[in-house]
């Protein structure tokens, strides 16, 4: 279920479909899906599939985390110091980005939910993230400029409250659309109010949805 070889299964399937990021695959590699999973579903943790969590929320399917991952780290062109993820869920894509990145700030709207992966990654030994029990359509304006940020829930349209956080030359990557939702990469062209939006590929995401529950 979690041997070396059953993982390099899924690090092949990755090569595949053209992730092409040794840092991002060593990551995906050696983090512990399965700890991310409700023990009924953990053999299924390194299938390249999307695996419900509770709550109407899915752990997302390892293509989309390491193609998510390896756009933010290409287009910030380098190292990431401050990077804010809306929607925290298991923690799983909150762990890839903590061994990739300086810092993460991840707000998550479901209590239960942030309780989990708040446990998950202290056992991990997992300092560098900082979580917040928040709507994540507003981001995190206090912890603001991002160098990065990223979105594990599809809004109808990007929301300006995320593109105003980006630091100058700032990078997000979100799901947007409805029925039809497309990767977007969203460029903040120096320390102005434009901003280069770029659609990258069909995606499927639970929507980023408005309030909080505990």
């Amino acid at each position: 279920m979690t041997s070396l070889r059953t993982r390099e299964r899924l690090i092949q399937r990755l090569m595949d479909q053209g992730v092409s990021d040794y840092k991002v695959l060593d990551v995906i590699r050696s983090t512990p899906r399965h700890l991310f999973l409700d023990e009924a579903l953990s053999h299924r943790a390194y299938e390249d599939s999307s695996l419900p969590i509770g709550y109407g929320q899915t752990l997302s399917q390892p293509y989309v985390v390491a193609r998510m991952t390896e756009v933010l780290l290409a287009a910030a062109g380098g190292k990431l110091s401050r990077v804010l993820e809306v929607g925290t869920g298991s923690g799983y894509q909150t762990a890839v980005l903590a061994q990739l990145v300086d810092q993460v700030f991840s707000v998550e709207r479901i209590k239960p939910l942030q309780d989990k992966a708040r446990q998950r990654l202290r056992e991990l030994g997992l300092r560098n993230v900082q979580l917040t029990h928040a709507d994540g359509g507003f981001g995190w304006p206090s912890m603001g400029p991002f160098d990065g940020i990223l979105s594990a829930a599809a809004p109808q349209f990007v929301p300006d409250e995320l593109k105003q956080q980006l630091a100058p030359g700032g990078v997000l990557v979100i799901p947007v659309g409805g029925q039809q939702q497309y990767l977007h990469l969203v460029i903040r062209d120096g320390d102005s109010d434009r901003f280069i939006t770029q659609e990258l590929e069909p995606v499927k995401f639970v929507p980023l949805l408005s309030g909080t529950t505990r």
